[in-house]
């Protein structure tokens, strides 16, 4: 059985093009969304996926339509592969239940991976590089040295509480307790 699925992501979009073409493919069934991609709830494709069984296909007008990222769809296949359901896309025309379009779709995905480990690893020399020249990254202290010592200093003189000493110095408990450790940490080193 061939189970349609088509999505638009707004309402004043329509599903026409989408559903003309799901029709013409021979669906037995077509499930609808009116949402952003980036949803996370999708009823139309929950449904589509409570439904389906296997021997199945799902059937999209293009891949763009069932996820927003390669990732996503790799997801969304991975589960309908575990389930016995095939996915065709009539734009990219690929058929996942075929052996040549598993191997496509299989390349589409070590693409990715790649692509991911690339950018991981980009990202490791910056901040390296970074390093190596003396930035060390993160959110700027909220306070200057002296302000810091401040601090810690109506903290050890228990005149104030910590809740006040935060209002004064305009700070949360976490950044005051963070200069109290790096000042004691400091005292502690030869």
């Amino acid at each position: 059985m061939l189970i349609g699925y088509a999505r638009v992501s707004t309402d004043d979009q329509n599903l026409h093009l989408q559903l003309d073409a799901l029709n013409a493919a021979g669906c037995d069934r077509i499930f609808e969304d009116r949402v952003s991609g980036a949803a996370s709830d999708r009823r139309g494709l929950k449904e589509a996926l409570k439904f389906i069984r296997s021997g199945d296909a799902l059937v999209v007008w293009r891949l763009d339509r069932l996820s927003r990222s390669l990732k996503e769809l790799i997801e969304v296949v991975t589960l309908l592969e575990g389930q016995g359901v095939g996915l065709r896309s009539i734009h990219e025309t690929l058929d996942t239940s075929s052996s040549s379009g598993r191997l496509i779709f299989h390349i589409f995905g070590a693409l990715a991976e790649f692509e991911r480990n690339l950018i991981r690893e980009r990202t490791r020399a910056g901040l390296a590089a970074a390093r190596a020249r003396g930035r060390l990254g993160g959110r700027p202290p909220s306070l200057g040295p002296e302000k810091r010592r401040q601090a810690v200093a109506l903290y050890d003189d228990r005149k104030y509480t910590v809740a006040q000493i935060c209002d004064m110095m305009r700070i949360s408990r976490t950044t005051l307790y963070k200069y109290i450790h790096a000042h004691r940490a400091a005292l502690e080193r030869p």
